[in-house]
């Protein structure tokens, strides 16, 4: 996800604002949901006879590697995205239009990667990577299916809310239409910048965001408070990070398909081989249009 600015068509002020409060609202129904299932599972939990059996485990995501103190690196993670996430819907306010540069790039690349060995650091105290993230699952040839599938369906979605209406009303509302990872492929002049982001989109963010998202908020969030409220919030927070109202809602939905893709398979290389595939086909569809100029752009 990397950070910049760009104007949307109505101003860049209402779309900021709009973009903010939608963040806002996403990041604050997480964190309502999550703490009003954290007290009724705890309240269950010192309410149950003793003796009484522990609850039936749900679907292949293993929780037991995780303490009390991992509620504090969740909220300090999602609390890190949000302000991430703010601070661009503040800028597109201010309206201080695009600021893209290949350093900016590479910070926002050694963010995503410093993330990712944070919360590997603090697991792989406790258990093996393999086990963490279902590395050694038999039947991961299964992802050439699974990807291409849930990529298709996926656009399928995008496609019935464009007939639905849903870029229309993001238009009347004054938002931006196009994600900014999107724009930059479109209109970024800079060939640096585009290969970064190209790299970042198609191979940083595939990775470290499984790892991150997936691999570690959810079955914390999982553990604390239940599959279904971990996964709704986890996919809340996913989908808001990325700092679009008009994503807002289609990475919702992918964010809750990853999470059931991980807990189906019980291995990080389903949701992962997923999310590779969709923004790889994303930069490559943006990046065809323009490859003759690009090529023209890197010869001069």
């Amino acid at each position: 996800m990397a950070r910049g600015v760009w104007k949307g068509q109505v101003g860049g002020r209402n779309m900021g604002n709009i973009t903010l409060l939608s963040v806002n609202a996403a990041y604050g129904l997480a964190v309502l949901l999550f703490v009003f299932m954290l007290v009724l599972k705890r309240s269950a939990e010192l309410a149950r006879m003793p003796g009484a059996p522990p609850d039936i485990p749900v679907g292949n995501v293993q929780v037991w590697p995780y303490r009390n103190m991992d509620l504090i690196a969740l909220a300090a993670i999602v609390a890190v995205f949000y302000l991430l996430a703010i601070s661009n819907s503040v800028a597109v306010e201010a309206d201080t239009g695009p600021v893209i540069t290949a350093e900016g790039v590479l910070f926002s690349i050694g963010f995503q990667i410093f993330t990712a060995v944070i919360v590997m650091a603090v697991v792989l105290t406790r258990v093996n990577p393999v086990k963490w993230l279902g590395l050694a699952w038999k039947r991961w040839p299964l992802v050439f299916a699974i990807a291409p599938v849930t990529v298709l369906s996926m656009w399928a979605l995008f496609a019935g809310l464009q007939l639905a209406g849903y870029m229309d009303l993001m238009d009347r509302l004054g938002v931006e239409k196009v994600q900014e990872t999107v724009t930059i492929f479109q209109k970024e002049k800079d060939v640096m910048v585009i290969l970064l982001m190209a790299f970042a989109a198609g191979i940083v963010a595939p990775v470290c965001e499984e790892i991150v998202f997936r691999g570690y908020l959810y079955p914390v969030a999982k553990k604390f408070a239940g599959p279904w409220m971990a996964g709704l919030c986890s996919a809340l927070v996913f989908s808001a990070a990325h700092g679009s109202m008009t994503a807002l809602l289609p990475l919702f939905v992918f964010g809750l398909v990853l999470v059931a893709l991980y807990e189906f398979t019980g291995s990080i290389w389903a949701p992962m081989a997923v999310h590779f595939l969709f923004n790889g086909a994303t930069v490559v569809v943006q990046l065809l249009p323009r490859l003759t100029e690009l090529q023209q752009t890197a010869g001069q």
